[in-house]
């Protein structure tokens, strides 16, 4: 399977990144093609121009790369922390920029942007772990847990992805190297629940594909 892995955190040296590390390794262990992405690394541009709103705009090399691996990506694994219940800046501008019409979806012959739309992902399930300072009951009770609707309806729903996990990790600054790496093993366990080694992976109507494929990791560097 052909899997993208971003990664939106600025310390390389963050548990964000740790996460990364082994979701790649996880990923790579099980023979998967790999497109890993830290956007904060790459120094990502998130600023959506207005030029570039258009379906049949030009786009810089950068993010037509960018589209090109998401339109083919079967599977979609993203890291980031939880600010302010949201994604950090730069992720949210990979997705205006990114995850855009044509590309990730796209509306029915009539429709002039007011109904729902259908989704143009080929990927079958996303992953998404997330990072916080808030317990996790104050979370859900008093903030609504923000970035479930964001990542589970309002983007993989909405594009076509039919199954999304969603992991959190808090809290990380009262957390011990223990927890961390216990944190770690949920890691891969899930990733390789999701994606496991004979490239099965999660669907909502087929839990099988085929595999066999030479690991790689691509990075693309700004």
């Amino acid at each position: 399977m052909e899997i993208s892995v971003i990664l939106a955190h600025p310390d390389p040296n963050s548990f964000n990144a740790a996460i990364a590390r082994a979701v790649v390794a996880q990923l790579e262990r099980n023979g998967h093609d790999i497109s890993f992405h830290d956007l904060y690394g790459e120094r990502f541009d998130p600023l959506l121009a207005a030029a570039e709103i258009p379906d049949d705009a030009p786009l810089s090399p950068a993010v037509q790369a960018h589209c090109d691996e998401i339109r083919k990506a079967e599977g979609i694994v993203v890291i980031h922390p939880n600010w302010w219940g949201q994604p950090p800046a730069v992720l949210k501008g990979w997705i205006d920029r990114v995850i855009r019409p044509g590309v990730a979806y796209e509306f029915l012959e009539g429709d002039s942007g007011e109904g729902v739309p259908r989704g143009l992902l080929r990927a079958r399930a996303a992953v998404v772990f997330n990072t916080s300072n808030t317990e996790p009951e104050r979370e859900k009770s008093v903030f609504g847990d923000p970035l479930e609707t964001i990542w589970k309806n309002c983007v993989f729903g909405l594009c076509g992805v039919g199954v999304c996990h969603r992991r959190m990790f808090g809290t990380i600054v009262t957390s011990t190297k223990t927890q961390r790496k216990q944190w770690l093993d949920e890691v891969k366990a899930l990733v390789d629940s999701v994606f496991p080694g004979d490239g099965g992976g999660e669907s909502p109507d087929d839990k099988s594909r085929q595999s066999g494929r030479r690991s790689s990791r691509r990075c693309m560097k700004a």
